[in-house]
Order: structure tokens, then C-alpha cells, then sequence
């Protein structure tokens, strides 16, 4: 399986039954249920049901899971009489902090992978979601006579749906009203919180997605949005710190008293229908109102198996574009075809060979939860990375004369060029991570410096108009607001029109990424922390950077060390959660990337506890 990294050691079973203990008979009164209970909520199973890993495993799993996605749960544990005041296993704040990746929470939450084991159980995603509605009601200074409602959603994990259930167990147990989206896509949730529809639950006051976007089939998580929206690495900090404190306090009567206030409250609603229509009457404003203004576009999808499976159906065919050749759009948490991310190889040949073979006019292709995207023209040429926000800035830029477009700290000299002699913008390139760009254009906004879009190589791309939200979806919907504008002004060609928009734009005829890891059990570093260690790296490389005469750091930079030289430049930083100090370099050809690396090696060389054999691997390549 593509989207599988590790040895895969235990077998994963899906059964449509929701939790054994609350079906089983074998219980011999009120008691032992709920003695019994808190343990068979405490992690996603390794089952009975063996079913052997062979090259047909993914779609013998896939048929099971295609259902539903609950699992059944039998754990041979033995009640005792102090289970009430120890329902769960003791975890420490050290235990959840572990689960912060930035402004997200990431975990394992399914057994089947060496040296990964569970970690994001039933009970912690129950905590979780408890301090998660003790925060929200802290930030919203609600009272006794407020009932605040949290919308949860997710994507097409097979892990989802218990997670969702244990969620729902801590919002509610907390005392607010639940309502469950089901298969739902992260900028939606957002959305949810916006939206003013009574008929939809509508606004919500704080919203819940359940992804791990592209990461493997045995990875969970959760992203967390307000109507201020989402929320930053301070506020998850505060979140799991109060799940721990929550957790440790669990008893087998307070998880029993929280799965009655669930079962009661829980509300259902299909809010994709209101988000996909809010998309759908976007392209059709931008079309002087036309009902079909796509009529006779073709337009293929990949949505990796992931939650973006709704967009051919739910947004372009209402658009009158036809949507044959589209795939993988059925929900599947194995990710059985590739990894859904449009920064992944494989994904993007596979939406380019859809194109082709359809002879579409363009191809669109999703990340798990949505919020990222990219697209592949007529011709086969990829709009991801630089391409990708030189198309959206281009677009930006005519809307918005002279906005700066802010990006991550790995973008391209020729980007730079192309969005300021070109098209007549600024370029602000700032750090990377989608929540770091995103805050800087707010930030930028709000001391005068006008800014109206945001987006990151990844494919991360947030609009001021639309609430500084990145969504793959609405990134998507201005491209095809382009196509229709153009056709209703009698402008035709396909998506030769979005082609021509990135005419100029300079493409380095080399481009890698290299990861120098820090080994943290390394002598060199001494007890400290690898950020540290990693720093020093960096002040070293400046230094030497400082006395060749072939090389120029840049004038302005946010993120790491940035250097020009031989035609090219290269960037190396500290990652945001790894030790890993990732090297981008990009030139003119092989021989100049190569004299850069070279410069980086004379630096680093001597740092022991630091890994180099990448670098060094790419520098004696052919």
C-alpha cells in the first residue's frame, strides 16, 4: 500500500458492530457493563479474523470497510473493584503534549504498524474533546443558561468513526449539544461556524475535524476551529493539558454517565450540502449567473479515496461539466491507489494520466481532508507548488492590483520575479507552515500592507475573501470561476486560458530537498534539545557563508539560513516538529546545485550528531 509506511506486524479487522461491550449479552448485569466499559473504549483493536498482509490485502480490507467504518472491540480484561477510580491506564501531560503537531493534534489510532503503537485511544480522544469544550466555554464566557454546540466531522479513516463516537462522548459529557456532519471535509467544519442556517444547526460554536490529512492509514487527529478560526499552537498546548488533567480522572461511572448524555443528544445533519451549494453559487455569480456555465467542460477529479469524492458530483456536474474519467473518489481509509497529497509523485501521474487518457480540458486532484489541492491543464502540466500560487496569485493580482501574495520560505527566485515584474504584486516570503503564512498575511492586513492571499508550496492556499480559510476546494472554485468568466465573455481555449496566466514564470531546471536528521542521542548534543543543537548548525553555516565571495544571503529572510549563488539558492532550516534540518536547493543545472551543496557541506561537516549522508549521497550522484 502506498500510503504505508513501516513493517505491518498485526492485522487490522472492520466490523459493523459499534462498540461489542454495549451489544454483548455475556455480561451478567448493569455493573460489569460499566466496570467493563472504559477498558473496551481504550484503544482501536487487534482482532481475532486473521487476514494475511499479501498483495491482495488492501481490497480484502477495503470490502470490509466499505460498510462502515466501526470496528468491534473484545479486550480480555479482568474487572476488580478499584476499576471505578482507575478506568484507564495512567498518561501524563507529557503523554498528550506529544500529540501537538503545531497547530493540530496526531496520533496512532490503529494497531498494525512496528514501532507505532496506539496512542490516540477511545478514552484520550475522549479527554481531548472534553478539554476542548472546557476551553470553549472559557473562551466564549458562556453561562449556566447558554448551550453551546460543536460541530464533528471527518475524513475517510478507518479510524474515524470510533473517534468520532468517543468525541461526541467528551463534548457531550461536558454538557454541549453534538452534531455529527460524518464524512466531511476540514474547510466545511470551518465553514460551519459561519454558515446561518437554524435548519442546519447553524452556526455552531466550535467545530471538530477528525484527519491526519495525507499521513498513513494507522495516523488519526484532530484540527479544532472557532468562527474566529482555527485555532493556534498555544490554544492546543492549553486543550491537551486540560485533557490530561481530565483524563487521569476518568472513572468507570463518569465514562458511563458520558456515553447516556451521547446516546441522548446526539444530533445528524448533511452540512456538505449546504458548503458544496455555497461553492456551486460561487462560480455561477462569477458566470454573470449562468445555471450551467461549465456546459460542455471536462473535468476529471481525484480525490485519493480520500473526502473530496463530493466535488465531482456535488459541485461540477450541477456546473454542467462532465466528470467522466474522474477517480478514486469513493471514501477508502487504506488509500489503496496513492497517497492522497498533490505534493506526492505518484498522485499527481495519476491525475495527469487521467487527464490525458480523457483527453479532459483539466484535471483536479485533493488531499485527504480538502484543505489542499493542485490541477493539471489540458497538456498535462501540473499547477502545484510554484506553479500552483503563481496561477492563484495571477488571478489574485487582477482582482487586487498590487496585493502582496505571502508564501512559505521554499518558493522560487523566479516566483518572486514572476509575481512582482510580471504581474505587478510583492512577494512575502515567510516561514513555512500553513497557520505561519496564514497569520502573516492577517498580520500584514492589519498594519496596512494589503494582503489577499496566502498559500504554501504544499498546496495550503487561504483568501482574505474567504475568511483566511485555506481550502483546496474554494482554491479550486477561482480556477473554474476563471474558466466560466472567461467562456460568458465569449473567451475560449479550455484551460489554455489558465496556461497562458503563468506564462513567464521561471522554472529552476534543478530542484531537490534534502533531510540532514539531528540524532538526538548523540554526545555532540549534550542532554539539550535538538533545536538548539540545529541553531548552532545554522549560525555556523551563516558564518561561513560570510567569506565566500560566490555567495549572498538574502537581504530579508524569516526561516533558516537563504543563500544565492551560481544562478541558484538554496535554504536550509529547522523543521517545525522534526530534528531534521531539511535543505532545499535549486539551480540552473546539476553541476551549479551541486557547488551549493558543496558550500552547505563545508559547514555542517563537522557537527557529528548531525546525519549528512543525503547530502553527501546527492554530491557524489552522477
Amino acid at each position: 500500500m502506498a500510503a504505508t509506511s513501516g513493517k505491518i506486524v498485526q492485522n487490522v479487522f472492520v466490523s459493523q458492530s459499534h462498540c461489542y461491550y454495549q451489544q454483548s449479552r455475556q455480561f451478567n448485569s448493569h455493573s460489569e457493563r460499566a466496570c467493563f466499559a472504559p477498558y473496551m473504549r481504550n484503544s482501536l483493536p487487534s482482532l481475532p479474523g486473521k487476514l494475511p498482509w499479501t498483495s491482495n490485502t488492501s481490497m480484502q480490507l477495503r470490502n470490509f470497510s466499505k460498510p462502515n467504518n466501526h470496528f468491534i472491540i473484545r479486550r480480555n480484561i479482568q474487572c476488580n473493584a478499584s476499576a471505578s477510580a482507575t478506568a484507564v491506564p495512567y498518561l501524563d501531560k507529557t503523554d498528550f503534549l506529544r500529540l501537538q503537531n503545531g497547530s493540530d493534534i496526531r496520533g496512532v489510532a490503529v494497531d498494525g504498524v512496528e514501532g507505532e503503537p496506539v496512542n490516540l485511544t477511545e478514552p484520550v480522544a475522549e479527554a481531548i474533546a472534553a478539554g476542548f469544550a472546557a476551553w470553549l466555554l472559557e473562551k466564549k464566557k458562556a453561562d449556566a443558561s447558554q448551550n453551546l454546540r460543536v460541530s464533528i466531522g471527518h475524513d475517510s479513516r478507518i479510524s474515524a468513526k470510533l473517534l468520532q463516537n468517543a468525541i461526541s462522548r467528551g463534548i457531550a459529557g461536558a454538557g454541549l449539544e453534538v452534531v455529527q456532519y460524518g464524512l466531511a471535509s476540514t474547510p466545511a467544519m470551518f465553514n460551519s461556524t459561519l454558515t446561518k442556517n437554524e435548519a442546519f444547526l447553524c452556526p455552531v460554536d466550535g467545530a471538530i475535524m477528525i484527519t491526519a490529512s495525507h499521513l498513513p492509514f494507522n495516523r488519526n487527529g484532530f484540527k479544532f476551529f472557532t468562527n474566529a478560526g482555527g485555532l493556534g499552537k498555544t490554544d492546543i498546548k492549553d486543550i491537551l493539558e486540560r485533557a490530561a488533567d481530565i483524563y487521569n480522572q476518568f472513572t468507570a461511572e463518569s465514562l458511563a454517565n458520558s456515553e447516556r448524555k451521547a446516546s441522548s443528544s446526539i444530533k445528524k445533519v448533511d452540512y456538505m450540502n449546504v458548503y458544496t451549494s455555497d461553492l456551486v453559487n460561487a462560480v455561477r455569480k462569477a458566470a454573470g449567473g449562468l445555471e450551467k456555465p461549465l456546459d460542455g467542460f471536462h473535468i476529471v477529479v481525484d480525490a485519493g479515496n480520500g473526502a473530496g469524492g463530493f466535488f465531482a458530483e456535488k459541485v461540477l456536474e450541477p456546473l454542467g461539466a462532465i466528470t467522466s474519467g474522474s477517480q478514486f473518489l469513493e471514501p477508502d481509509g487504506l488509500f489503496p491507489n496513492h497517497i492522497p497529497n498533490p505534493e506526492d509523485k505518484t498522485a499527481m501521474k495519476a491525475i495527469t494520466k487521467a487527464v490525458l487518457e480523457n483527453k479532459a480540458d483539466l484535471g483536479i486532484i485533493f488531499d485527504t481532508d480538502v484543505d489542499r489541492s493542485a490541477a493539471v491543464d489540458f497538456s498535462g502540466r501540473e499547477f502545484n507548488r510554484n506553479r500552483l500560487i503563481a496561477l492563484m496569485a495571477a488571478i489574485v493580482l487582477e482582482e487586487h492590483p498590487g496585493t502582496t501574495i505571502v508564501t512559505d520560505s521554499v518558493t522560487s527566485d523566479g516566483l518572486t520575479t514572476f509575481i512582482e515584474n510580471k504581474l505587478g504584486g510583492k512577494h512575502h516570503r515567510f516561514k513555512r507552515g500553513y497557520k505561519n503564512v496564514i497569520d502573516e498575511a492577517i498580520r500584514l492586513n492589519s498594519v496596512g500592507e494589503e494582503s489577499h492571499l496566502a498559500i504554501e508550496t504544499s498546496g495550503h492556499g487561504a483568501l482574505k475573501e474567504n475568511h483566511w480559510l485555506d481550502d483546496g476546494a474554494y482554491l479550486m472554485v477561482k480556477i473554474l470561476n476563471k474558466l466560466a468568466s472567461a467562456r460568458a465573455s465569449g473567451i475560449h481555449g479550455g484551460s489554455k486560458i489558465l496556461t497562458e496566466l503563468i506564462e513567464g514564470l521561471q522554472e529552476p531546471a534543478f530542484s531537490i530537498e534534502l533531510r540532514l536528521k539531528i540524532n538526538q542521542n548523540h554526545p555532540d548534543l549534550k542532554g539539550g534539545s535538538f533545536r538548539e543543537y540545529g541553531e548552532t548548525v545554522l549560525k555556523q553555516l551563516e558564518k561561513s557563508i560570510g567569506s565566500d565571495p560566490n555567495l549572498r544571503k538574502a537581504p530579508v529572510n524569516y526561516e533558516g539560513v537563504r543563500v544565492s549563488g551560481y544562478g541558484g539558492w538554496f535554504l536550509l532550516r529547522l523543521s517545525l516538529h522534526d530534528p531534521v534540518l531539511p535543505l532545499n536547493i535549486e539551480a540552473p543545472s546539476n553541476d551549479d546545485a551541486v557547488k551549493l551543496g558543496l558550500a552547505v557541506l563545508a559547514a555542517v561537516k563537522d557537527f557529528a550528531g548531525l546525519d549528512i549522508s543525503a547530502l553527501e549521497k546527492f554530491l557524489k550522484s552522477p
